[in-house]
């Protein structure tokens, strides 16, 4: 979401004409003094540089008048872009500020610039700031996509006075991109956000009613004899840290001292090599607790510097649907398998639990060609991992991905094309585990027809997978393939290799100023393999799903935006087994006060279906209908304490299995600096028939599978806690904790029947008598924290100071004690404590 706020979901999801005529030109003014960047306008640059002004409102009603002026003016010299705002205000003691740390969305006024140096009208850069003068940056691709990792070397004063408040940008060129002709012109578009009026205003105006972003931009002339741009950027670091270090004796600590770096290299003027040597992740955020009870693999967000900067280049979305707007995380590129936890600690019940693969080197290429070629090229190298009694629990690896997208028609068309490799030095240990050697190769294509309103998109990926017959054994076996399924009968244990295709096909109606839609078809046949380097959860699968959106964006005389949903999907397996057929409709609707209210809800295993696993691996099971509403409340965050609430539930089973999910928030804001929140997350779950896995009786021959399933009471509750403390806007201490809890207990335990497919639920069930195939149930706790000392002590280097703790523990039973009693144990548990801190310098040549 640009900006933090709905922008790019309102921009891009409408029309554009084939070749639209600039919204507005300007005129850069050459500085024959660069002026003093301190919020002011007495340089003699800004009495000279035309003045901007004819500010509109974009949000939430598009072409109305500002509630307050706006003015701009721009200039440059040979090595830097300079930009003032006057942000006019009759009130400046109502300006609402926040002091953050940097790249943090603040709830306040705030100043955006956005520009097209290449002036392609497909890519481009965000600068944005708030009157405390925090600062915000962002890479923007595909004509609105945007990278909030991307961090450039910029200033900016601002300045509140009577007249209001005003910010000053100096934007260095060398941050920039841009072709080798003597003369340039950039694409602009100059942003305010009036927050107490929840009103945005843009010079050009920047229109919800048509698709794209950057293609809106106007035009600034006049940027010539601009300096060649310095080729190398560098950010050598040392890092001292001291961890707990598991050994074959005990539990002690080690101290460690590291050094690497980051490279930045200009190719050319429009390509970048970035590398990366011996990198230290440490100051990144834990991943939130999770109880994981699905045969499905958990997806979490890639957070590591290096491979979120640029990361929209690689994106190469799978199973992305007209429902699940491309949320799953599926894709070809999942970069968090690059330096990972070791695969194979768990196999050879290694006790060092390492939380990551050390990664000892990775580059990548990007860049954009002047035909509209747009380049990604990255390679990563891991190291070979042993455990404490001698085992390799992770081979040296290389992970490869080239991306290739060519524009077409001004943008309006592309083709594109991706490789993934990745190669694996196997050994006597990780042969019968891993896969050698795993290959990906796909191409996608999307066109915009004459007029801009309707679009088609499609794809189609080759996968192949290779190793040992036992590794390629266990890839069939997976969840994502289920090859072993007795109404499937595709195992084949003396495979050494496997290969499978996906194909899908998108149309849809993508701008308008009310009604739009997307319809889409994908396929993915049972072999389809792209875990080593990507994320899929499952193969075997054919969807089809229809979205259709109502949108009003005028400010009525309660509501300022509403949109209605509609959505309709049907799944099956790719032999033609209905797994899902299902409706959905839900209403967001934005107040005047800026409360918003959203409500849905999803009638779902509507006809004949059936569950493709939730036997693991046994045959398909019948469903029956469900349920499932949500309704969610967000408060004025315009507001000192802002609240919060959502409740999802879901009922099924015919009654008999059921949860709720309830998460509150509340967000302070103390003194316009501190900032904080508590998130808790409570649900309760029943299920009649939990999935235990399948269990094969080998003492009988041949031998006999049993498909286990329990009734099952889950409880679960995790708080997520956020302050943030700016002691500058250059020096921030940040804290995160999560507390968390989850625990049940399983009873009634039953075995699939004989007639799984029954249309009465108790038909496809009989008791198992089995006692030992009752867990009994579970208790696992966690805490994960990180406290963090950010300090930016000159332009692109930086301080970080940071320690984290972890505390873990399970049981094989829920336990007695209430949530109070569980988490006083959580804290009476061994802590790992982590500290480290980290020194950076940058250097620029």
């Amino acid at each position: 979401m640009l900006l933090g706020l709905p922008l790019l979901a309102a921009v891009t999801l409408a029309s554009q004409s084939q070749d639209p005529a600039p919204a507005s030109r300007v005129l850069a003014t050459r500085a024959a003094q660069p002026p003093v960047i301190d919020g002011r306008d007495d340089d003699a640059v800004w009495r000279e540089a035309p003045l901007i002004t004819g500010f509109q409102e974009w949000r939430p009603s598009e072409g109305g008048p500002p509630k307050l002026p706006t003015e701009a003016r721009i200039a440059y010299d040979a090595a830097n872009m300079y930009v003032f705002v006057r942000a006019f205000d009759p009130h400046p003691d109502s300006i609402i500020t926040v002091r953050a740390r940097r790249d943090y969305f603040t709830p306040s006024d705030m100043i955006w610039l956005f520009l097209d140096s290449y002036h392609d009208r497909r890519t481009g850069y965000e600068f944005g700031v708030n009157p405390s003068g925090v600062k915000l940056d962002a890479q923007v691709y595909n004509d609105g996509n945007e990278d909030f990792a991307w961090d450039a070397v910029w200033d900016v004063a601002t300045r509140v006075d009577s007249l209001g408040w005003t910010a000053e940008f100096r934007i260095p060129l060398s941050q920039l991109r841009y072709g080798p002709q003597k003369q340039h012109t950039f694409g602009l578009i100059i942003d305010r956000d009036l927050y107490r009026y929840s009103q945005r205003v843009s010079w050009p105006l920047l229109r919800q009613s048509k698709a794209g972003f950057v293609s809106q931009f106007g035009d600034v002339d006049g940027f010539d004899d601009l300096e060649a741009p310095r080729r190398l950027e560098a950010a050598p670091y040392v890092v001292t840290k001291n961890v707990s270090e598991f050994t074959p004796t005990g539990i002690g600590r080690t101290q460690d001292l590291a050094m690497g770096g980051d490279v930045k290299y200009r190719v050319a003027s429009n390509l970048t090599l970035d590398a990366t040597v011996n990198p230290d992740f440490g100051q990144v955020e834990a991943d939130p607790g999770v109880l994981n009870l699905t045969a499905f693999e958990t997806f979490f967000k890639e957070q590591r510097p290096f491979f979120v900067q640029g990361a929209g280049i690689f994106r190469y979305d799978v199973n992305c649907t007209a429902v699940n707007d491309c949320n799953t995380g599926e894709g070809l590129v999942y970069s968090r398998r690059i330096g990972r936890a070791p695969e194979l600690a768990n196999t050879y019940k290694d006790t060092t639990s390492a939380a990551f693969t050390r990664i000892l080197g990775a580059g990548k290429l990007t860049g954009r060609l002047p035909g509209g070629l747009t380049l990604g090229v990255l390679d990563a190298v891991t190291q070979h991992v042993t455990g404490v009694g001698g085992a390799t629990i992770e081979p040296t690896s290389n992970y490869g991905v080239v991306r290739l997208r060519q524009d077409l028609r001004g943008g309006e068309s592309s083709i594109g094309a991706i490789v993934t490799a990745v190669n694996r030095d196997n050994d006597a240990f990780t042969l019968s585990y891993l896969r050698h050697s795993a290959y990906v190769g796909a191409m996608d294509f999307r066109h915009r027809f004459p007029g801009g309103r309707y679009e088609i998109s499609g794809s189609v990926d080759l996968s192949r997978v290779a190793g040992s017959d036992s590794a390629i054994a266990l890839t069939q076996r997976d969840a994502a393939h289920y090859y072993q399924r007795p109404d499937a009968l595709r195992y084949d244990p003396t495979r050494t290799s496997l290969s499978g295709d996906d194909e899908s096909l998108q149309f849809g109606k993508v701008g308008g100023a009310h009604v739009l839609f997307q319809t889409g078809y994908e396929r993915r046949s049972a072999g389809f393999e792209i875990n080593d380097l990507g994320y899929l959860q499952r193969a075997d699968q054919q969807t089809w799903s229809t979205w259709v959106g109502f949108f009003d964006r005028k400010r009525r005389g309660l509501t300022q935006r509403f949109q209605w949903n509609f959505n309709w999907w049907q799944y099956w397996t790719a032999a033609g087994l209905p797994e899902e057929r299902a409706f959905n409709t839900n209403t967001h609707t934005t107040f005047n006060n800026t409360w918003s209210f959203h409500v849905g809800g999803t009638l779902g295993q509507l006809g004949e279906t059936y569950c493709y696993s939730c036997s693991r691996g046994g045959p398909a099971v019948r469903q029956d209908p469900y349920i499932a509403p949500w309704a969610g409340l967000n408060g004025d965050d315009r507001k000192a304490i802002v609240p919060y609430f959502w409740v999802n539930y879901w009922r099924g089973d015919g009654g008999r299995s059921h949860s709720i999910n309830l998460m509150p928030e509340v967000d302070f804001k103390l003194a316009s600096r501190v900032t904080a929140a508590i998130i808790p997350n409570y649900t309760r779950n029943t299920n009649e028939v939990q999935p235990l896995g399948p269990v094969t009786d080998t003492t009988i021959v041949p031998h006999v599978t049993r498909y286990v399933f329990a009734h099952l009471v889950q409880k679960q509750l995790g708080v997520t806690m956020r302050v943030t403390y700016p002691f500058t806007a250059s020096a921030t201490l940040q804290i995160y904790a999560q507390p968390f809890v989850s625990k049940g207990t399983y009873s009634n335990v039953r075995k699939l029947s004989a007639t799984p497919r029954a249309a009465d639920f108790a038909s496809r069930y009989v008791r198992d008598t089995v006692i030992a195939d009752n867990p009994g149930g579970f208790n696992y706790k966690q805490f994960r924290s990180n406290v963090v000392f950010r300090w930016e002590y000159r332009p692109g280097s930086t301080l970080f100071v940071v320690w984290s703790q972890g505390r873990r523990g399970s049981a094989g039973a829920e336990g007695t004690r209430g949530f109070g009693g569980e988490l006083n144990d959580l804290f009476d548990l061994r802590p790992d404590n982590g500290f480290l801190v980290k020194l950076s310098y940058w250097i620029n040549r």
